[in-house]
């Protein structure tokens, strides 16, 4: 692809994201909403979202959605358990797990923007459920009215209801190591005569924003199916399709592979994920044979300065995600029992990698780093170590790391730089070539491609390098958007490397001062002065080429700080290796160059 191709593709890319930020908000603006939306009872709510309208496009209507998961008349009991790492609330209403608080993390990080004190609320999961983590669901055979007995015996806690048509459901919940809880639901047919049990949906929980200025961009629902994963959220259920076409989103996802290892429900920073085993006692059991995700409206959040937002603002989203059961028919008598592990804490990798291992289901895939996965843990563990056994910052442990990097590349970088010296220097030549040639495109491309190969040039000498850097980039890319070991952590003004440096709101207005972002751009403006342009390219694209570091500044002011720390760092020392690096042609033309005018006056 010639540089005229990637101005191009560039240039609409940046118009779609203008079109998208700028112009659809005014066309699409949002509904106001309906009077007591917000406040309405969770019974009600559960019953709006699960009795939607399937969409039209779907191919067949789904199954009939499950009733309220309990009756709205019934006082609620809570019972309470903690152990070193968090504290867990389970309720009567549904015989589940209701709340988990973090203890070790606050739940938000303050920050220069904040004008209020900082909160000292922990960070939770699951803090607006429509129904408890392993509350059964779906009608009267396996719900009744939902109400169970709780019951706590030192770390643990049994939840246990009889229902009319004699069936038996017992839940332990056993408190573990590593934010692990072990749970244990048992079936039990009661009755001398054979019970039919429908499909049933075990809820995992709800992935809500972490606070009022999480935009629910890496808020969603991901499962992992023994080979690969797949994510559901914003994206699924919105209302704008390709190119910001509008479209009739869907009322729920159904989706899977029957065989559901765990699926996880999270944020940017924490998950709570549901892996149930596939064999208890020596015995095989039936796996989940799919997964169901709705989205539910969330009530609106407080504002930084502790009033309300905007009642013109959409309401925040999150994701119910469910476990699908097949049905079965238990025996006169019969026990059928999972055994369930459920992990609600922070996305540290290798806490999740101790775990996968241990259960052999590669949990550490909540960490969604994507295809540049391998080098965002070697990164991710770099990183560590650096922070760890040499007592680095954060801050200054992705300063090393990308010198580390830019040494490794060095080598490529000093090749591409003097590949395309070599390229300038041979231009003319390669100019009088195609003049001489240009009524025949085939021929003068040849004699132009022989011409290189004589003098040792390769038209891919100067973009090779930069390629395969392209997997790394990536790859922190990755690894700083998800690692929690950078929220809270500080370097120089940056209070959080986690988020953007925002130093102070721009007097009348609600636009943030990020000041590395545009340290980045500059440095990125003096970097493009000093690359020559290809050789034979247009004045005015080498002119859109070295502006293009301000579509950067757009598309990166608002991302974390640790991207814009390693970007800056990364092109200081491409600029200083662009300095000390020769830059004299190391092969010339044979003969002199014949241009089109010395042709004339021969």
């Amino acid at each position: 692809m010639d540089r005229k191709s990637i101005v191009v593709i560039t240039s609409c890319l940046f118009l779609i994201v203008l079109w998208n930020f700028l112009i659809v908000p005014k066309l699409n603006p949002p509904r106001p909403i309906p009077p007591g939306a917000t406040n309405a009872p969770i019974t009600s709510l559960a019953a709006s979202n699960r009795a939607a309208p399937a969409p039209p496009i779907m191919a067949e209507a789904p199954p009939a959605a499950p009733k309220p998961f309990v009756a709205a008349d019934v006082p609620e009991e809570l019972l309470e358990v903690a152990n070193e790492n968090a504290h867990y609330t389970f309720t009567s209403h549904g015989g589940g797990l209701k709340l988990v608080e973090l203890m070790h993390y606050p739940e938000t990080v303050p920050t220069r923007r904040e004008k209020q004190p900082h909160s000292s609320n922990v960070a939770t999961l699951n803090s607006f459920t429509l129904a408890p983590t392993l509350a059964l669901l779906d009608g009267e055979a396996v719900q009744g009215d939902g109400i169970f007995t709780l019951t706590k015996i030192g770390n643990q806690v049994r939840a246990e209801k009889s229902l009319t048509n004699g069936l038996k459901i017992v839940k332990e919940f056993v408190l573990g190591t590593n934010y692990l809880v072990t749970a244990t639901v048992r079936l039990e047919n009661s009755t001398a005569q054979p019970l039919a049990l429908p499909a049933q949906e075990w809820v995992v929980g709800t992935a809500t924003p972490m606070y009022a200025r999480d935009n629910g961009l890496a808020v969603g629902v991901l499962w992992y199916n023994g080979s690969k994963t797949e994510e559901v959220g914003a994206s699924y259920f919105s209302s704008r399709g390709f190119a910001c076409m509008p479209r009739i989103p869907p009322t729920e996802y159904r989706g899977g592979a029957s065989n559901v290892v765990w699926v996880a429900v999270h944020n940017q920073f924490f998950t709570l994920a549901v892996m149930p085993q596939s064999v208890t006692n020596r015995t095989a059991i039936p796996p989940a044979k799919g997964v169901v995700v709705r989205k539910v409206n969330l009530p609106r959040p407080i504002g930084e300065e502790g009033r309300p937002v905007a009642a013109d603002a959409p309401l925040p989203e999150g994701y119910e995600a469910a476990l699908v059961f097949p049905a079965e028919t238990l025996a006169p008598h019969q026990i059928l029992e999972r055994q369930i592990n459920l992990f609600a804490g922070p996305k540290e990798y290798q806490t999740l990698a101790r775990i996968g291992d241990r259960f052999n289901n590669n949990l550490d895939l909540v960490m969604n780093f994507g295809w540049a996965g391998f080098f965002s843990k070697a990164l991710l563990l770099s990183m560590n170590w650096l922070h760890n056994a040499l007592s680095f910052s954060y801050g200054w442990a992705i300063i090393a790391i990308t010198i580390i990097i830019k040494v490794l590349f060095w080598p490529l970088t000093q090749a591409s730089t003097r590949s395309m010296k070599r390229m300038q220097a041979l231009q003319p030549q390669m100019n009088a070539i195609r003049e001489k040639y240009k009524d025949d495109p085939v021929k003068a491309n040849k004699k132009t491609m022989e011409y290189m190969k004589e003098h040792k040039v390769s038209p891919l000498g100067g973009c090779l390098p930069m390629v395969l850097q392209i997997p790394v980039f990536f790859g922190f890319y990755s690894m700083i958007q998800s690692a929690i070991e950078l929220r809270g952590a500080h370097f120089l003004w940056v209070k959080d490397l986690s988020q953007p440096d925002t130093l102070f709101m721009i007097p009348g207005t609600t636009f943030p001062f990020n000041l590395l972002p545009l340290i980045m751009g500059v440095t990125m403006l003096w970097q493009a002065r000093l690359t020559p342009p290809s050789p034979g390219m247009d004045p005015m694209q080498a002119k859109m080429m070295r502006y293009m570091p301000l579509m950067f500044i757009v598309f990166l002011y608002n991302f974390s700080a640790g991207l814009a720390l390693y970007w800056t760092v990364q092109n200081l020392l491409t600029i200083a290796q662009t300095k000390l690096t020769k830059m004299a042609p190391e092969t010339t033309a044979n003969g002199p160059v014949l241009t089109p005018t010395a042709k004339k006056r021969k």
